[in-house]
């Protein structure tokens, strides 16, 4: 997802327990009989975090620093067997706060949106919360990404909703057909950690893994987010009890499905939250034309005050052109005038609506 121009933005439009509705999961540790048709789910707790008084808000358009729901391991707080698989989703912020910050939170100075692969091990930022575990899944409705292959400027770039293929009778961007029990939300890798401030608060942040695209979103941007698309890739990626560091690192791959289209430029500025954001371009409602006081306030006028206004106009011009006209017939040295001797006659020439006033010059009378 391209950070350069603040344009990290996430589509989560769900409630805590919707989201705990959508995150429900098959228990790891429980083998089902293939001839078993139905399997229960078990639905993750939720666990509500102070972050300095921060809360999730669900929304369309949600931007770095924001906070939302992620999935991490239950074993990070509790040593209890039965919770080694068990998942908990709890709120955290959107950048990862750099564990030796000191002073206000939101002035570190570093862009901690997306952690790259490539650099994951060496990064003095990131390694420390890798080796520690502290691995989660980010989950959303999709992503927003910016077209960065064609030669555009950042303001006229276009923008795309990128999500996981849905049944046939889903469409992402319209909640009427569909329910938290029934969407496959996206699920990116991500990396946690915690800072404390001078109190001893504590702040929950996070950030996206991300590695160069594959062909399935090359052609829109060189970078794409590690995208868990199976319940092998999660409790991979989320068991850090059992599972190594090198077998998580390899249940990052490339997505081998994806779907997106085409939204309008609402997205491009995150303090939009409308329900307009994530739908498909040719669906977004034009801006009506602005009507009586309004338009007048906006320098727009109806149709018929326009209309109007040009009648006046005419009508101004046609007086001044009357008013023209009486003057030359009421001079002294017009040939209309009483008494007057015969001088140059002047003529009337007609050119459209308005009238333009020549001399004629011809003998006088001997």
């Amino acid at each position: 997802m391209s950070c350069k121009q603040t344009k990290c933005l996430l589509c989560r439009t769900l409630d805590p327990d919707q989201v705990i509705c959508a995150c429900k999961y098959p228990p790891h540790n429980e083998v089902k009989a293939k001839e078993e048709i139905k399997q229960e789910f078990v639905a993750p707790e939720w666990r509500a975090e102070f972050n300095l008084g921060r809360r999730y808000n669900a929304s369309y358009n949600i931007a770095p620093t924001d906070i939302t729901p992620v999935i991490v391991s239950a074993a990070h707080f509790s040593e209890a067997e039965d919770q080694q698989s068990a998942r908990v989703v709890m709120p955290m912020m959107w950048g990862m706060i750099p564990a030796w910050h000191k002073g206000d939170y939101r002035k570190h100075g570093l862009t901690t949106n997306n952690c790259r692969l490539e650099h994951l091990m060496d990064s003095k930022l990131y390694s420390g919360p890798f080796k520690r575990g502290q691995r989660c899944v980010v989950v959303c409705e999709g992503f927003y990404e910016w077209q960065t292959t064609k030669q555009a400027k950042p303001s006229e770039r276009e923008a795309y909703l990128v999500y996981v293929p849905q049944e046939s009778d889903v469409k992402i961007y319209d909640k009427s057909t569909w329910s938290p029990a029934n969407v496959k939300l996206l699920r990116m890798a991500g990396l946690f950690d915690v800072w404390q401030d001078e109190s001893g608060d504590k702040m929950y942040s996070y950030s996206i893994i991300t590695f160069q695209s594959s062909k399935i979103m090359s052609w829109m941007h060189y970078r794409m987010p590690a995208i868990l698309e199976t319940e092998q890739q999660m409790n991979d990626w989320l068991n850090f009890k059992h599972v190594s560091d090198c077998q998580a690192l390899a249940a990052l791959r490339p997505a081998t499905a994806l779907e997106w289209h085409r939204v309008g430029k609402l997205v491009n500025n995150s303090r939009n939250k409308s329900d307009e954001c994530n739908k498909p371009f040719e669906l977004v409602a034009k801006p009506e034309k602005p009507k009586g006081m309004l338009a007048w306030l906006t320098g727009r006028k109806p149709q018929q005050q326009q209309q109007k206004d040009k009648s006046n106009s005419r009508e101004k011009k046609q007086l001044q052109l009357n008013t023209n006209i009486d003057a030359i017939k009421r001079s002294p040295t017009s040939p209309h005038a009483p008494n007057a001797a015969k001088r140059p006659r002047c003529e009337i020439i007609k050119k459209g609506e308005t009238a333009d006033i020549t001399v004629k010059a011809e003998p006088a009378d001997c």
